[in-house]
């Protein structure tokens, strides 16, 4: 090989090198890069029966257990509640009955940014967070049918037992998203969410507790049966003696009850997104 030919040779390497050199930088210059430092929720308020789980064991909560590590979870039971603060100040986070939270994502970026992503599997959580300073920053609600994106504002989600959910904003706006889809739910506004769709439009907080229902009886060979359908607003929770309901998107709902002998009485219970509960005795015939 002639003296030219080899320069030439080690010239496009030595491009090449600086290029690839250039592109790394770019990209890494690119990147939010996590920071090492711990991140965490601590339990600042609970009442009632809940258990805290992470890797290593399961046991009920102490004030002041911290939410450190992907996976790091607490679940409430039926009478229990709990407030979880965030280690930034920026908020917290009450976690309801029968509902169970997780760490699915804690970290510091380099740019300052605070990362917080907690999954919601069942139940409700509300939400207080005031603006965040850092734009890098987010706080997001992820739930088996989508995510709710927020920047600073009060609102509430629900995770109904078909994985829908509900979004009801108080203050500010929360995006919500799913099947690359986003909307903004502005305050005084709410939306669902049903697993596999994308979120439905905004509407008006009703915070309606009315039910429309109506009762049968039926006769399934020697078994009497009853049979309780009813509409309510698509973004409440409803339970039928202490049983969570599946409501369609229109709001409407059906269940069976059986031995028909049981049942003088079946009692329903209402509740909004923002806590407004009414309790109904209806009679059976």
């Amino acid at each position: 090989m002639s003296k030219n030919n080899l320069s030439a040779t080690f010239d496009i390497k030595q491009i090449l090198l600086v290029v690839g050199l250039i592109n790394l930088i770019d990209y890494a210059n690119a990147q939010p890069l996590q920071v090492r430092v711990d991140r965490w929720l601590a339990v600042s308020k609970f009442s009632g029966s809940v258990m805290y789980s992470n890797s290593r064991t399961s046991q009920p909560i102490k004030l002041g257990d911290r939410l450190g590590a992907v996976g790091d979870n607490i679940q409430t039971n039926s009478n229990a509640s709990a407030t979880l603060t965030v280690d930034t100040g920026i908020g917290y986070i009450n976690v309801a009955p029968n509902t169970k939270v997780a760490v699915q994502k804690l970290q510091v970026l380099n740019n300052g940014g605070h990362v917080t992503y907690l999954q919601v599997s069942k139940g409700q959580v509300r939400l207080k967070v005031r603006k965040f300073t850092n734009p890098a920053s987010s706080l997001k609600i992820i739930s088996p049918a989508g995510i709710s994106s927020v920047r600073g504002t009060e609102f509430v989600v629900r995770v109904h037992p078909s994985g829908k959910n509900t979004l009801a904003t108080l203050k500010g706006s929360v995006i919500s998203s799913a099947q690359q889809k986003s909307v903004a739910v502005n305050a005084g506004w709410q939306n669902f969410t049903i697993p596999g769709k994308p979120p439905s439009n905004p509407e008006p907080i009703r915070n309606d507790t009315s039910l429309q229902s109506q009762i049968k009886k039926m006769l399934d060979g020697d078994l009497r049966k009853v049979s309780l359908s009813g509409r309510v607003d698509r973004a409440n929770q409803v339970t039928v003696n202490n049983i969570e309901q599946v409501i369609d998107r229109s709001g409407r709902f059906n269940t069976i009850l059986l031995p028909a002998e049981n049942y003088g009485k079946i009692e329903v219970i209402v509740t909004t997104p923002l806590g407004k509960q009414q309790v109904y005795q209806l009679q059976v015939p």
